[in-house]
């Protein structure tokens, strides 16, 4: 599916208008289908703390992949939600479709009133409410940063407070190569954590930290718990996407990978990304050596604030190609521009089609995070950049854009601005980012 805007319509999509409840006709296929779908998983759904608890509520969940969309309403069957999803899903399933489905239209890591707008709406209405408050797949099955605002949201909205947290969506899915499905076990466990009572009576601090520890997980992990074999030959294939440093000779950039294996172009140093979810290698002495993919992730953010704190003065830039995405009716090519990231902004420049220069600025103190997609919709990598009225899709041929190593960077740039990144280079505080 291209999603092409044929006529370049730019008017923005309006976040404003009041949700839909989900078409009552549409919920057979909605439950019949996420059950087929999630069938080779043999899903399993424990939802024991959920004893007295009905609708509606505000549920927060884990978002690995693809499959969480599908655990969703089987956990609250036979109960219909409302949605936050991003403003893609409007143009890939259409608008009245997405509506009907109960979608509240939403701009990654751009701060909106109306989306809480709609959310109280939508809780008025009897209507439980879904959240995926991480706001991308995970990259290497680890939980992405959670916004520091969901216990004053759920102080604000006042109904009972619910998550789910799945296991195993992210290895079924890697957001690296999200087009091959693996059959590996998935379960879910989905439960109050406060009654409208209980909430009355907590901190907000408290319920954010309740959040926060319920929405932790590691996908390698539990595979290594759960003691279940992916056997995929090409189950490393794409992974040089978010592993994207030598962690051998340090080298960026030159990280490749063929079936089970990953190796580094510069130093030839290899791994292979194991049936049971290690990356190993052998030393000089021909001794096993064991890596955690996680752990290799974050040796990068490290690496990367290290060098961000070292230089004074930051800057680069890329030759881009660029594709907007307003509204619901698709995507509208805006051709070649110019992509400046500096310690301050992300600089977007392109031509018009009227000729005049277009210039947007996007300040890191804005952003939390920076949208990272690693083959959309087979176009490439690229990073997501959104104003309140379009989403700005930036790809490069340049071998050194690498989506996951400009979210570590402006990750860093916003913690910094904000005075919040603690010992161990991580955001410990954020900005409202529904």
């Amino acid at each position: 599916m291209s999603l092409h805007n044929k006529r370049g319509d730019m008017s923005p999509f309006d976040m404003r208008r009041k949700p839909s409840m989900q078409y009552p006709f549409l919920m057979p296929l909605v439950w019949g289908g996420s059950f087929l779908l999630t069938r080779q998983f043999g899903l399993k759904i424990d939802k024991s703390a959920m004893r007295g608890i009905k609708p509606p509520y505000l549920l927060i969940s884990t978002h690995q992949g693809f499959t969480d969309y599908y655990i969703g309403p089987l956990a609250m069957f036979p109960h219909r939600a409302v949605y936050v999803s991003d403003m893609e899903g409007f143009a890939a399933f259409g608008k009245w479709l997405y509506r009907g489905l109960g979608c509240i239209g939403k701009r990654r890591y751009v701060p909106d009133l109306s989306v809480i707008m709609n959310i109280k709406y939508a809780l008025k209405k009897g209507q439980s409410v879904v959240i995926y408050p991480e706001s991308r797949h995970s990259n290497v099955g680890t939980t992405s940063y959670i916004p520091a605002n969901l216990g004053r949201l759920a102080k604000l909205l006042a109904v009972p407070v619910v998550t789910i947290s799945a296991k195993g969506c992210y290895l079924a899915n890697p957001f690296w190569n999200e087009e091959k499905t693996r059959r590996v076990p998935i379960t879910a466990k989905m439960e109050c954590i406060y009654d409208k009572a209980a909430l009355e009576e907590a901190k907000p601090a408290d319920i954010q930290a309740k959040i926060e520890e319920k929405l932790t997980y590691d996908e390698y992990a539990y595979q290594h718990e759960a003691g279940f074999l992916i056997k995929d030959q090409d189950r490393a294939e794409g992974l040089e996407l978010a592993l994207y440093q030598c962690k051998a000779c340090r080298q960026m950039y030159g990280m490749r990978t063929k079936g089970a294996v990953l190796w580094c172009e510069s130093c030839q140093a290899k791994w292979t990304l194991s049936e049971d979810g290690w990356l190993v290698s052998k030393d000089s002495n021909k001794q096993q050596q064991k890596l955690h993919i996680p752990d290799w992730y974050e040796w990068q953010r490290k690496n990367v604030t290290d060098e961000l704190n070292y230089h004074k003065e930051f800057s680069k830039r890329y030759e881009v190609r660029i594709e907007a995405l307003p509204n619901e009716k698709g995507f509208v090519k805006l051709g070649k521009g110019e992509l400046i990231f500096n310690q301050k902004e992300f600089i977007l420049s392109f031509i018009q089609k009227d000729g005049a220069r277009e210039q947007l600025i996007f300040p890191h103190a804005n952003r939390e995070s920076v949208q990272t997609e690693y083959n959309y919709r087979q176009r490439g990598a690229c990073i997501v950049l959104s104003t309140k009225d379009c989403c700005y899709y930036t790809y490069s041929a340049s071998s050194e854009f690498n989506p996951t190593q400009l979210q570590f960077a402006g990750e860093f740039f916003y913690g910094k601005e904000h005075k919040i990144v603690d010992k161990e280079h991580r955001i410990v505080e954020k900005n409202i980012t529904l």
